[in-house]
C-alpha cells in the first residue's frame, strides 16, 4: 500500500487526470443557458489543484507532468461530446445531466482520495506566501501575461471560424460546386467532422509536446517563441497563397492544425515558466494570476473574429481578412514574450555576478 501512495504516477499523475477531464467538458456546454458561470466556478477550482501538485513530484520533468495533465483537459471534449450526443439520443437531456453528474462525481472524488504531496514536503505559510500586488508590480509578469493572453485569443478566434472557414473551402472544389446547400453540408459533414477531431489531437499532442520540449531547454520562453514563430508562418503562408480564396485545402489544415497545437502548448507550458520566474512555493498563486488572462480571452477572442469577418470590405473573401489580423497579434506576443525572456537572462547574469 505504501509504494502505491507514495509513487508519483497514482498520487499525481492520476488524480489529476480525473479532475481535469471532468472540467474539460466546459468546451462541450457552449449550447445551454448559463452554463459559463456556473462550469466557470469549477473550472477555477478545480484547474489549479493539480498542477502545483505534479511539479513537487516531478522535479526532473516538470513540463512533461504538467503537460500530460493538462493534455487530459483537452481530451475531454473528443471524449464527451460523442458520449453526450450518444446518451441525449438514448436516455434524453435531463437524464444525460444526471448520469455525467454521477460519473464527473465519482471520478473527481478518485482522484481527491489519491492525490497526495512528496513525503517530507511540508507547506509553511511564511515562504510560500506572496504578494499578489507586489506579483502586479513586475514586468516579467505583464509580459508572460501579455503573451498568454495573445495566444488564447488567437486560438480562439480561428478556431471559432474553423467550421466556416473549411465550408468556404470546400465549396470551390468541383465535386461540390453544383451541390444544393442541403446536399453539400451532407457531403461535407464527415470532412469537416474529421478535421475537428484532428484538431483536437494536434491540440493534445502541443499540449504534451511544447511542455516536454521546454525540460529540456535553457529557458522555458523559448518554447513560446518556437509557437509563435510558426504561427506567425503558418499564417504568413495563408496571405502570400491566399489559401482560402484559391482552396489550397493543405495550407489551410497546416494553418488550423499548428495554431491548435500552439494553443494547447501556451496552457501547459505555463506552470514551468511562472515557475521559472517565481519559484515553485508560489506558483499556484502566479498561475491563478496569469490564468485570467484566459478568462478575458474568452471575451475577446470570438467577438474579435466576429468582428473583423463582418466588417471585412471584401465580404466574398471575409475570412482571409482574419488572418493578417492574427498574424499581427502573433508579433505583438513574440515580441513580448523575448523581452520576458531578456529580462530572464539578465536578472540570471546579475546574480551570477552578485554571488561573484
Amino acid at each position: 500500500m505504501a509504494r502505491f501512495t507514495e509513487n508519483r504516477w497514482t498520487s499525481a499523475i492520476i488524480p489529476a487526470l480525473l479532475i481535469h477531464i471532468p472540467i474539460g467538458t466546459v468546451y462541450c456546454w457552449s449550447v445551454f443557458i448559463c452554463y459559463g458561470a456556473i462550469m466557470g466556478i469549477g473550472l477555477g477550482v478545480g484547474y489549479l489543484t493539480p498542477v502545483k501538485n505534479l511539479m513537487l513530484w516531478f522535479a526532473d520533468n516538470k513540463g512533461l507532468a504538467t503537460g500530460i495533465a493538462v493534455a487530459g483537459f483537452g481530451l475531454a471534449k473528443a471524449i464527451a461530446s460523442p458520449l453526450m450526443e450518444y446518451l441525449i439520443g438514448t436516455v434524453g437531456l435531463v437524464s444525460m445531466f444526471f448520469i455525467l453528474a454521477a460519473v464527473y462525481a465519482v471520478m473527481m472524488f478518485v482522484g481527491f482520495l489519491l492525490i497526495k504531496r512528496p513525503a517530507g514536503w511540508v507547506y509553511d505559510p511564511a515562504t510560500s506566501h506572496v504578494s499578489r500586488k507586489t506579483i502586479l508590480k513586475k514586468p516579467v509578469f505583464w509580459g508572460i501575461w501579455i503573451a498568454f493572453y495573445i495566444n488564447i485569443t488567437c486560438g480562439l478566434a480561428l478556431i471559432s471560424q474553423e467550421k466556416d472557414i473549411l465550408h468556404d473551402v470546400l465549396r470551390a472544389f468541383p465535386q461540390y460546386a453544383n451541390l444544393s446547400p442541403a446536399k453539400f453540408a451532407a457531403a461535407i459533414s464527415g470532412i469537416i467532422g474529421l478535421v475537428l477531431a484532428v484538431d483536437s489531437v494536434f491540440n493534445t499532442a502541443g499540449r504534451v509536446g511544447f511542455s516536454t520540449l521546454s525540460d529540456h531547454l535553457k529557458r522555458r520562453e523559448t518554447v513560446y517563441q518556437v509557437i509563435f514563430i510558426m504561427s506567425i508562418a503558418v499564417c504568413l503562408l495563408q496571405i502570400f497563397t491566399n489559401s482560402i480564396g484559391n482552396a489550397l485545402l493543405w495550407a489551410v489544415l497546416a494553418m488550423l492544425f499548428l495554431v491548435n497545437a500552439g494553443y494547447g502548448g501556451g496552457f501547459s507550458t505555463l506552470p514551468v515558466l511562472l515557475d521559472q520566474h517565481f519559484g515553485t512555493k508560489t506558483v499556484s498563486t502566479t498561475h491563478g494570476l496569469t490564468l485570467s488572462a484566459w478568462a478575458f480571452a474568452g471575451l475577446s477572442g470570438n467577438q474579435l473574429a466576429s468582428f473583423v469577418v463582418a466588417h471585412a470590405p471584401d465580404q466574398a473573401h471575409r475570412y482571409a481578412a482574419l488572418i493578417p489580423v492574427l498574424t499581427g497579434l502573433f508579433v505583438v506576443a513574440l515580441i513580448s514574450i523575448s523581452l520576458v525572456k531578456y529580462l530572464g537572462d539578465r536578472n540570471v547574469t546579475k546574480a551570477v555576478e552578485d554571488r561573484g
